[in-house]
């Protein structure tokens, strides 16, 4: 019986082994042990190797591993567990969350760094808030997300990338951009060129602790973007496709858009020059304005009558208004021909509607030792005006390979095709007959558009083109005063302006671990852009038509290359734990030019130069050279987790300062204190609460190539060699030097539910770089010199959090918000020329700078209100003694006398932004919003609609009905008269409140259910609509503060684009 026994448990053990020596497929589900909900795409990997899966949407997962394994259960926010399969078929586990663990990884110089450990100021941005907005650039993602960040965007043309500064402005003529780090390298390359569904986060760095290392480029902060990389487990292909409509965000000032009302508003204009100028009694000066209304320029008239008067009536009646027996609508017989003259709005004809659509692809996986993440993307997006278009192709290849336990290699490639079109020119300038923006915005709703027959068909030339009325008598022998002999948007239609090349971008790097605690690194990094470029001028209307028009061609390349090698040495002593980098960087950039320029085109289908025969003598060619190098250092220790410090120096030189003076010394230093890890704490609702500071200093060499040296221009004088001076260099140039401190609380709350970050900053810019002007009569612009001291301090909030976090519902909330001042603290006394109300400094176009002033401060005159005797507006003026000494005010209504005062600036009290989302039952809602208080921004859009018409046919707006008369004095509306000058001259009127609201992105989407998916062998399906840019509110219709950082704004740039689309994501 014993032998019996025996014989049994050997062979129980034998098959034991013999299980334990096979494969086996383990699934299971993977919880939150909190709320029992599955924890979707959490790692499961077997230990000792890189196999592993990820669980689907619901939690599941299924994985094959030896039965003796032992599988590690991993997700972000979740403590780790390591559990042993011991033959079993099924494990279902429980993750319990990370009440201390790190919210996100956060992507530094030269490395990562815990939230918990990390010493400095940093934000992330994850690819999920990446995806919501749409758009070729990725840093729009930022705008009101992240606390201290300010964007503006000045055009919303195709290809127009957005202004950022971080924590204010940090000088008067150097550059005020942070650096882009793309995978640990600085990347100088077009942002449209990278492609917002390849990048898993972007940080964005914002005091010295972070940004020391960086040296000469870190100055104004640094934004560290990371692309996508494949994660353990099986192969995962994610598909995604977004279709939408692009349409005008911009709204439109008040016009005056009836025509009928706008011929009565000038004939009032007419009329009341007619009774004050030249003494005419009402009935007098009644029919000469009714006579001059829609007579000639020269007249004062408006060029163009587009009502049928009853013959032998008056067109406009002794009431000023229009005659009712009028129609609307006027043929014209002009050399034989029937013409039908009606108004158009030339908004409405500017702007159109367009299809965005989007494609992605991307595979990922991991296979033994080696990781790898592929994809391909194509971007088609039409734009809101005529000849406005782009398409972009990207493609990305990025793999990482164990080699060895002591060597790591990978690389990571970029390549962008794009081709972009834009047929307008001159956009933002107001004066320009060729920017159908400001051309547009200017003109009267009496003019035609488009020439049109009697039955009012529009009409098309011998070449098959549709006529556009360009004022110049060929409409019915109409003549129009605005803008005469031109129609931009026509030219929109005809001329080319086309850019199209490719961006190749590429870094390696090799990393081998030696002596138990060293790391050498070697990262090598590349980028290129070539682009060809073609702007054509049409050779059959507009101001080229009669040199048959006009083509340049031109190509540039733009080449960079960053050199790193990193000594990393990590060290642990009992509760001590110390890390130490010694590093060596350097990047050359050099960019090269050539173009060439003709007339006479043979055909507007030939746009190259060989399609020209007249020599422009345009051909011209260029390069230039940019280097940086620097020898870095980093020391970091931390005590039993929760005290820790860092130090950083940098050495670093720039091409663009004299050999004298290229080399500077860049330092920070950090601590921070995990309160809530000391024993004595006890506080059991307190997550995380740590305290921190930092101080250091960078440097900024953002001023262009040269400038410490003459610069010529070699020209033609006769046949014979000729040189011009156009900038006096200053060898003595150095670098602007930024100091920065900051302080704050970091904190998370309740398990999770609540957690945010407040902190001070403090920022002081030393020898400010700065371009003085000089008179024309010296031969040359001008030059750079170090001025002065200017500081930004302020403060900085960001909260999240989770409202509702049940199975089926979970409902969270962000917002931030940032406050700062800023102060020019020094000038040299030889910058100081003028003095106005105490303050020292000089004057800069409508600023002032000045020390103890904000940088921007408005230097204008100021409004006084309305003469009620005459309806002249005033302004002020200062009262003076026989010494010259101020005693007083009064006003004036000689513009010329008037006094310049100071006004403020654009600085405001807050901004940020703060927004929402909600998951229930497979739906997810969220909405973002930015905002800004206080602060003043100009006008200029407003100011040129309420002016006098002394050019006749420009837009009116809506307020001038309300101005000034003899029975209506109690107006805050200047008078409206014929040849009034200075009635909208530059002054504090039109300096008004910029805050503004913007509904900045809306998104839903709904996720099916995984058990129906997974019948056709697909793991997720997400169906999604979202809209960029939905609204906006300001203090006046049709003003967009968001324009700069200034104050300043420009009606006669492109509008932001609204998009709304609906869009798909499958994931196998």
């Amino acid at each position: 019986m014993k032998k019996i026994k025996l014989f049994f448990m050997a062979m129980a053990m034998l098959v034991s082994a013999l299980a334990y020596g096979q494969n086996l497929t383990v699934t299971g589900v993977v919880k939150d042990s909190s709320t029992g909900e599955g924890v979707p795409f959490a790692s499961i990997q077997l230990k000792g190797t890189m196999t592993g899966v990820s669980t689907d949407g619901d939690g599941y997962y299924s994985l094959t591993v030896p039965a003796d394994g032992v599988l590690i259960f991993s997700s972000v926010g979740y403590i780790s567990q390591e559990i042993a399969v011991s033959g079993k078929a099924k494990h279902d586990v429980l993750l319990s969350p990370d009440t201390e663990a790190l919210e996100e990884t956060i992507v530094v110089a030269f490395g990562t760094a815990t939230k918990e450990s990390f010493t400095g100021s940093a934000t992330v941005v994850k690819s999920s808030d990446i995806a919501k907005v749409q758009s070729s650039d990725a840093t729009r993602a930022l705008e009101g997300v992240v606390a201290g960040v300010q964007m503006t965007t000045s055009s919303g043309s195709l290809g127009s990338s957005p202004s950022i500064i971080i924590r204010g402005i940090s000088s008067i003529s150097a550059g005020s951009a942070p650096l882009y780090i793309v995978d640990g390298v600085p990347y100088s390359g077009d942002m449209n060129n990278l492609n917002s569904a390849d990048i898993e986060s972007m940080t964005v760095l914002k005091d010295a602790a972070s940004n020391a290392l960086y040296g000469a480029r870190g100055a104004n902060g640094v934004i560290m973007i990371t692309t996508k990389k494949a994660k353990a487990g099986d192969a995962v292909v994610n598909f995604e496709s977004k279709i939408g409509l692009n349409t005008k965000a911009l709204q439109h000032y008040d016009y005056i858009k009836d025509p009928a009302t706008y011929y009565e508003t000038h004939y009032n204009a007419l009329y009341n020059y007619y009774v004050d100028k030249q003494g005419l009694s009402h009935l007098e000066a009644n029919a000469k304005a009714a006579n001059t209304v829609a007579g000639p320029a020269a007249d004062g008239g408006l060029g163009y009558l587009i009502y049928t008067v009853p013959e032998g009536e008056a067109f406009i009646g002794t009431n000023g208004k229009l005659n009712p027996n009028a129609t609307y609508g006027r043929i014209v017989t002009y050399e034989d021909e029937d013409y039908l003259l009606q108004g158009d709005d030339w908004m409405a004809e500017t702007y159109k509607q367009s299809i965005r659509q989007e494609y992605n692809l991307n595979v990922s996986g991991t296979s033994g030792k080696a990781q790898f993440f592929g994809s391909f993307g194509y971007l088609n997006n039409k734009g809101i005006v005529d000849g406005a278009d782009m398409y972009r192709y990207t493609a990305r290849l990025k793999s990482d390979y164990q080699a060895k336990k002591w060597l790591n290699v990978g690389m990571n490639m970029g390549y962008t095709k794009f081709n972009w079109n834009n047929g307008n020119s001159d956009e933002g300038s107001a004066g320009s007959t060729g920017n159908m923006f400001g051309f547009a915005a200017t003109m009267a709703p009496i003019y035609p558009v488009y020439i049109r027959d009697a039955q009012g068909n529009i009409l098309r030339d011998q070449n098959g083109l549709l006529r556009y009325d360009y004022g110049d008598g060929k409409n019915a022998g109409m003549n129009r005063p605005n803008s005469p002999q031109a129609n931009a948007l026509q030219l929109a239609t005809l001329d080319m302006n086309n850019s199209e090349g490719n961006a190749f971008t590429g870094n390696g790097h090799v990393d081998i671990t030696f002596l138990k605690d060293f790391a050498f690194t070697v990262n090598a990094g590349f980028g290129v852009d070539e682009t060809r470029s073609r702007s054509v001028n049409n050779m059959y209307y507009g101001q080229f038509a009669p040199t048959g028009g006009t083509i340049q061609v031109g190509h540039s390349r733009s080449y960079y290359f960053n050199f790193q090698q990193l000594l990393n040495w990590n060290k642990s002593f009992g509760a001590h734990n110390v890390s130490v980098l010694l590093g060596h960087e350097s990047y050359l950039s050099q960019s090269f030019s050539v173009s060439g320029y003709k007339t006479n085109l043979f055909s507007m289908d030939n746009t190259e130069l060989n399609g020209a025969v007249v020599d422009g003598q345009g051909a011209a060619s260029s390069r230039s050279e940019y280097n940086n190098e620097g020898y870095l250092a980093r020391a970091q220790y931390d005590y039993d987790e929760k005290l820790f410090l860092s130090a950083s120096y940098r050495r670093d030189a720039s091409s663009r300062f004299h050999p004298d003076h290229r080399w500077g010394d860049f330092w920070s230093f950090g601590a921070g204190w995990l309160i809530n890890h000391e024993s004595w704490f006890n506080a059991p609702w307190v997550d995380m609460l740590k305290v921190k500071a930092s101080i250091g200093s960078q440097g900024n060499d953002s001023i262009g190539n040269y400038l410490y040296t003459d610069l010529f221009t070699i020209k033609n004088n006769q046949g014979q060699i000729g040189v011009a001076m156009t900038s006096k260099g200053n060898k003595e140039i150095t670098w602007e030097t930024n100091t920065n401190m900051n302080a704050g609380v970091d904190f998370d709350l309740f398990k999770g539910r609540i957690s945010g970050t407040v902190e001070y900053f403090y920022r002081k810019t030393s020898d400010m770089l700065f371009f003085f002007t000089v008179p024309a009569s010296l031969g040359y612009s001008g030059y750079y010199d170090n001025i002065g001291d200017m500081r930004n301090a302020g403060v900085e909030l960001a909260l999240n959090g989770v409202i509702f976090n049940k199975k089926n519902f979970y409902w969270d909330v962000n917002a931030n918000a940032t406050h700062y001042t800023n102060k020019i603290t020094m000038l040299p006394e030889e910058r100081k020329t003028r003095e106005i109300e105490g303050y020292k400094g000089y004057a800069s176009g409508n600023k002032f700078i000045g020390e103890g002033l904000s940088l921007n401060t408005f230097l204008m005159k100021k409004y006084a209100g309305v003469d009620k005797t005459n309806g002249l507006p005033m302004w002020y003026k200062d009262t003076t003694d026989d010494e010259g000494n101020v005693t007083g005010r009064e006003t004036t209504t000689d513009y010329s006398a008037a006094t310049e005062y100071l006004c403020d600036n654009p600085t405001p009290l807050l901004y940020g932004g703060f927004g929402t989302s909600l998951r229930f039952y497979g739906f997810d809602v969220a909405a973002q919003f930015t905002y800004s208080i206080g602060g003043l921004t100009y006008d200029s859009g407003y100011a040129s609609l309420v002016g006098a018409p002394s050019q006749p046919g420009s837009n009116v707006h809506v307020d001038v009905l309300n101005a000034w008369s003899e029975t209506n004095k109690e107006s805050d509306m200047p008078r409206y008269q014929y040849l009034d000058e200075n009635i909208n001259a530059t002054s504090d009127r039109f300096l008004v409140d910029a805050s503004y609201l913007n509904i900045q992105n809306v998104q839903i989407g709904y996720t099916i259910p995984q058990h129906i998916t997974q019948k056709f062998n697909v793991s997720k399906i997400r169906v999604s609509a979202s809209c960029d840019n939905v609204f906006y509110w300001s203090h006046r219709k049709g003003l967009d503060p968001r324009y700069s950082f200034t104050g300043s704004t420009n009606y006669a740039n492109n509008s932001p684009v609204r998009t709304i689309s609906g869009g798909i994501n499958i994931t196998f």
